[in-house]
């Protein structure tokens, strides 16, 4: 069976057009009430050049990312970046049932704005969609203020002030959504904690295994990989239980490991850096001193006389 090539939408109106909707009031950005969408008539892939910040209840449906596949039954909150692939699966030939509301930004609506570079800055869109942001009903009702007031800017005679206030209701959306996923973490933290487990003896492992010697390092992005997590989700999950990120993870156990072979061991430290997977063992004691304020050399030694 052939495999079809991903559909692009380029545009806001474009969006519109292809989900036999009105036209947008603004070319820019819309805020779309999901009752009023119809259905894809088959399952399909697309990719879209502008944000999307999506509020859903689906029945009879999925949304997949790569491998991962989310059932929309219950109200979460999920978010799409430029150029992000996803696709829409329906269940038994059913036809899907939408509540919910869907705000679609384009990138040159915050063009001379300080968001324009901040929204890159929030990791949550680059999270898988089976890591979207479970909403408390209160929390619901604050975002769904925020999109009355968004909505009810651009249904206004738009003027010099138009972008900014709309733009100052986005930013606070998001802020407010970080904080949502803030405490989706601390709440969710049994599931978390079986994360970091399963991440330590991912390292473990991996360090146990002449194979590295082969791979290298672990990257951030094969150990998100490996664990079935986006590694932004990975990154932002880390960070809110430990206080330290992937990539700092991965870094403390290189280091407890270069430490068993410098306090056990005769190896060279050109030798150690070789098995720890490093090409140049100037790079290894650079990132050992950085770590332990202590060159692999002092710290043979320091050990030696203990």
């Amino acid at each position: 069976m052939k495999r079809l090539s991903p559909q692009r939408i380029k545009t806001i109106s474009e969006f519109h057009h292809l989900r036999n909707l009105p036209p947008p009031e603004h070319p820019l950005i819309s805020v779309i009430d999901y009752s009023l969408i119809p259905s894809y008539g088959d399952n399909t892939t697309f990719i879209q050049d502008f944000y999307s910040i999506s509020l859903k209840r689906t029945t009879n449906a999925k949304i997949k990312y790569g491998q991962q596949q989310y059932d929309f039954d219950a109200g979460v909150l999920f978010f799409l970046a430029p150029g992000q692939l996803f696709s829409i699966q329906h269940s038994n030939n059913a036809t899907p049932q939408h509540t919910g509301w869907l705000l679609l930004i384009h990138p040159d609506f915050l063009w001379h704005t300080p968001l324009a570079i901040a929204i890159k800055k929030y990791a949550y869109f680059d999270y898988a969609v089976n890591e979207a942001l479970f909403l408390s009903e209160k929390e619901e009702e604050v975002l769904h203020g925020i999109i009355r007031n968004i909505r009810h800017e651009y249904h206004a005679n738009l003027d010099q002030f138009s972008q900014h206030i709309i733009v100052s209701q986005l930013e606070t959306l998001l802020k407010y959504s970080e904080r949502f996923y803030q405490r989706q973490f601390l709440t969710r933290k049994i599931s978390n904690h079986q994360v970091l487990d399963r991440l330590n003896r991912l390292l473990q492992e991996y360090f146990e295994d002449d194979a590295i010697l082969e791979k290298g390092l672990p990257t951030v992005h094969y150990v998100a990989e490996q664990l079935n997590i986006s590694a932004s989700y990975l990154g932002s999950l880390l960070k809110s239980l430990t206080g330290m990120h992937t990539q700092q993870h991965i870094h403390e156990k290189l280091i407890e490991k270069a430490k068993e072979q410098l306090s056990t061991s005769s190896l060279s430290i050109s030798e150690i850096a070789y098995r720890l997977g490093f090409e140049h063992s100037q790079s290894f004691s650079k990132l050992f001193k950085n770590k332990t304020h202590l060159t692999p050399q002092e710290f043979r030694q320091s050990f030696t006389h203990d």
